[in-house]
């Protein structure tokens, strides 16, 4: 019992009165016998029934304080062992002292005292250390949100389980929108009779709705060639699942007709607005488009994309309309500028340095300044050969400047024209791209996630074989009085040579044509051979490269260099491309150092692998048949080994985000 109620420090005032009553009644008997002693009679009696009732008030205050403690501890016993709430204490050691019943029948057991809190979840170990800010464990099928209070060393678990189905329940029927459009249909119809066109259109229309009825999903054709579909979350995790296999179908069952058409999915999906699920979708569209067609891309709503298919090469266009266009485009825009800065990717290549003296000359046909951003210090043996030519002509050589100049030539009314990427992490100076506000970007690559905000003109084309060939087409739509050297058609041609390995790879009509027109104009064959040679050194260190090549799976062979040389980024893929070259290899990776802590990997391809989507998911990008990645801080072998696990993803369908 509590000490202030032992003491009853509320009685004493009584007492006081009690005295000062006595007193009055010895007063009153001195004076009045009689009617004292009465007095003191009626006093002891209302003293004795004041008493009588004190004591019974004890006696139920402590008999209800009792019960009220017995309750409580009744109550406290129910919550620790009956109680839908999972109690544990752990040690220093993270070693379970003791956990109430409820929490050991969640786990199936009888007793927890012994256990470690690893073997209970691995989750709650990571989230009481800090290494995870998830604070929602499985025990048993069931789900529990945990606090922990760290200092008692003590664990309250709370079953969420329902709530935690409801939520999913929710993001499950979340509303994601779709649209899916035919690549190529004007292109593969063009010249059919109606009853053949209708018959095609028939069938990919019939193939896209059995697809929507076996996954519940709403389709609606919009257009010949474009379809909504409203669809929910579920709904495209079981897509995902399935790898969205309409696409493999609408091309296969099209193909065996001679009319192959391919699908180009976009798809917004996230707790956001219908117009901006809408924006999304035809965002995805456009980067699935860009990256070549033939496959889906997701957009969410945390920024992250996911791709799907994109297992072919991009059919090549037949017309020559979109290079007309973008021609007079950028015409214009050169028109506008006060001058105009050219840059393409570090260590360039022969079609970055070809292309960017192709836009300097449509610089000079619209009568502005050209600058051609270079760093000869980043250069590989064939660009400084070709720059010991450009040397030789003055004119063409003073056009020429350093990141550092250029800086300071860029004002506001310069135009930055980026050829040969997309990535503002790869561009020669990325510091132009905070400072210039007017951006184009030319490029044959693959479109993907990391790309120059808000450029004015768009020029990707990943059909092409080489940025160069884009700009020789861009060149023929410039005004007539075109006269272009000889070194500055041969940089162009030098550039489409090297990206289809001599005009086997990637090569279409276009291509052709465009090498054609740059020998029209003078382009020398025997000097792009000239600056493409390679050095004795440089011959046997590829050999070295593929000396220890194995297969690994497949036809695909991977070779590695052991030793701590370093190789620059075209000695690794020139030892890719030898290694494709042999007998029952269909995919080539090879792995080198460039640098401390720094790895390079380039990966070739006969068209049955896409080697971009394998570059891609360790941080790379490229093409379907040739591209490439670097990795830091990881040793060759541990490069071998995320290679492979991205390879074995890959046969198995795997995606890539």
């Amino acid at each position: 019992m509590p000490e202030f109620y032992k003491k009853q420090w509320f009685l004493y005032p009584v007492y006081v009165l009690a005295f000062f009553v006595l007193v009055l009644i010895a007063i009153l008997c001195y004076f009045h016998l009689i009617m004292g002693i009465s007095t003191f009679f009626i006093f002891c009696i209302v003293l004795f029934v004041v008493i009588r009732f004190e004591l019974t008030f004890q006696r139920n205050f402590e008999k209800y304080t009792t019960d009220m403690i017995t309750r409580v501890k009744k109550v406290s016993n129910e919550a620790f062992n009956q109680m839908p709430i999972g109690i544990l204490l752990y040690n220093k050691d993270y070693g379970i002292d003791w956990a109430n019943p409820y929490l050991s029948s969640c786990l199936g057991q009888h007793a927890l005292a012994g256990w470690h809190l690893y073997d209970v979840s691995e989750t709650l170990l990571l989230f009481i250390k800090g290494e995870t800010s998830d604070d929602i464990v499985s025990l048993n099928n069931r789900k529990f949100r945990v606090f922990v209070r760290k200092e008692e060393k003590l664990i309250y678990f709370f079953d969420v389980t329902e709530q935690t189905e409801i939520e999913k329940m929710y993001e499950d029927q979340r509303t994601v929108l779709a649209v899916i459009y035919l690549d190529n249909y004007d292109e593969v119809t063009q010249g059919l009779d109606d009853q053949l066109r209708t018959n095609i259109t028939s069938l990919v229309t019939s193939r896209l709705n059995e697809w929507a009825v076996k996954y519940g999903a709403y389709l609606k054709r919009a257009s010949s060639e474009r379809f909504f579909v409203v669809l929910n979350e579920s709904i495209l995790a079981q897509m995902e699942k399935g790898k969205f296999s309409i696409l493999d179908q609408v091309r296969e069952e099209t193909s065996k007709r001679n009319i192959p058409l391919t699908l180009s999915v976009g798809v917004g999906s996230g707790d956001l607005p219908l117009s901006e699920l809408g924006a999304m979708a035809q965002s995805g569209l456009d980067l699935a488009l860009g990256r070549g067609g033939d496959q889906v891309a997701i957009k969410q709503a945390t920024g992250k994309v996911k791709f799907y298919g994109g297992k072919t090469n991009p059919v090549e266009k037949r017309t020559r309309v979109r290079a007309r266009v973008i021609s007079h485009a950028l015409k214009d825009l050169v028109l506008e500028s006060s001058n105009v800065v050219i840059m393409g990717h570090r260590a360039p290549d022969m079609d970055a340095i070809g292309a960017a003296i192709g836009i300097l000359k449509v610089a000079q046909l619209n009568e502005r300044k050209g600058y051609i951003v270079l760093d000869e210090n980043d250069s590989d043996k064939g660009i400084k050969r070709l720059m010991d030519k450009v040397k030789q002509n003055e004119e063409l050589w003073s056009h020429f400047i350093t990141p550092g100049q250029a800086m300071e030539f860029a004002n506001d009314d310069s135009l930055l024209v980026v050829v040969d990427t997309h990535k503002p992490s790869m561009v020669m100076e990325e510091k132009l791209l905070h400072k210039i506000e007017n951006v184009v970007v030319i490029d044959h690559h693959r479109r993907g996630e990391d790309f120059i905000e808000d450029p004015l003109l768009v020029y990707m084309e990943p059909y092409a074989s080489s940025t160069a060939e884009l700009v020789t087409e861009l060149l023929e739509y410039q005004p007539k009085n075109l006269k272009m050297t000889m070194l500055e058609a041969t940089a162009l041609l030098a550039g489409i040579i090297v990206d289809t390995k001599s005009f086997t790879f990637r090569t279409g009509a276009r291509t052709f044509d465009a090498a054609s027109y740059l020998r029209s104009h003078g382009a020398d064959t025997v000097l792009v051979q000239e600056l493409l040679k390679e050095d004795m050194d440089q011959y046997l260190r590829v050999a070295k490269a593929i000396k220890n090549a194995y297969i690994y799976t497949n036809g695909i062979a991977i070779a590695k260099v052991d030793s701590d040389d370093y190789y620059d980024q075209v000695l690794i893929a020139q030892s890719a491309d030898t290694l494709l070259t042999m007998t029952g290899i269909i995919a080539s990776f090879v792995i080198a150092k460039r640098g401390e802590n720094f790895i390079g990997i380039s990966g070739r391809s006969l068209g049955e692998v896409n080697v971009q989507l394998i570059m891609e998911n360790l941080g790379g990008g490229g093409h379907l048949t040739n591209a490439a990645t670097q990795m830091k801080n990881v040793t060759v072998d541990e490069a071998e080994e995320k290679l492979r696990f991205v390879i074995d993803d890959y046969l198995q369908g795997g995606t890539q985000s």
